[in-house]
């Protein structure tokens, strides 16, 4: 449900229409994909923001939000993991948010989606991150915020591992929002096809 406070189906929306807005995506008529869609605060957003079709893939069931399920832009892909579906079609914007899966793994997923040129804005979440990178401790994630510079650090780390990978972050936000737990996030844009080379710009 939506309310005057929250226009989209979830705070999510709140975070990606931020990256929109400071990467200078127009997303008008674009055909994208929400992998972690869930509720479906991504999918909403880019729907508002003009996206002429959204895949909404999840590997749970039941969760994306009914206005979202009936809307005919949207392809609902459930029980779908996005690391091992091919695209549908090719698509012109990833939008990723996932707890679990490292972007090392969804990164190179989410490249095999796009069109040529074709661009990803994936949330960074550093509390998930941590254990997945070497030399950190397997911490539960959510039990304690990070602190700002740690997080940092963090997103850091990661965007190095994928810059190694030939997938280099061309910018980078913090998230409006916190995560759960409290815990600082970043939006960074990505283009795995024709991007290598450029530098990342981070804005924290």
């Amino acid at each position: 449900m939506t309310s005057r406070d929250e226009p989209f189906v979830s705070r999510g929306g709140r975070k990606l229409r931020a990256a929109l807005e400071a990467f200078e995506l127009d997303v008008a008529g674009w055909v994208c994909a929400d992998l972690g869609a869930n509720v479906g605060g991504f999918t909403d957003c880019l729907l508002a923001s003009g996206a002429s079709k959204v895949y909404a893939v999840d590997t749970g069931y039941g969760e994306l939000a009914w206005r979202l399920r009936k809307d005919p832009r949207v392809v609902v892909m459930e029980r779908t993991n996005a690391l091992y579906v091919p695209a549908p079609e090719p698509v012109d914007l990833v939008a990723i948010d996932v707890a679990f899966t490292p972007q090392r793994l969804i990164l190179p997923a989410a490249a095999r989606w796009l069109r040529p040129g074709g661009q990803v804005v994936s949330l960074l979440k550093p509390h998930y991150e941590r254990a997945k990178l070497p030399g950190h401790p397997r911490a539960k994630p959510g039990r304690t915020p990070m602190s700002f510079s740690q997080a940092g650090r963090i997103c850091l780390e990661v965007c190095e591992e994928l810059a190694a990978m030939g997938m280099p972050a061309l910018a980078a936000i913090i998230s409006p929002l916190r995560g759960k737990g409290g815990n600082v996030e970043f939006l960074a844009l990505f283009t795995p096809r024709g991007g290598q080379g450029a530098e990342a710009q981070a804005t924290y």
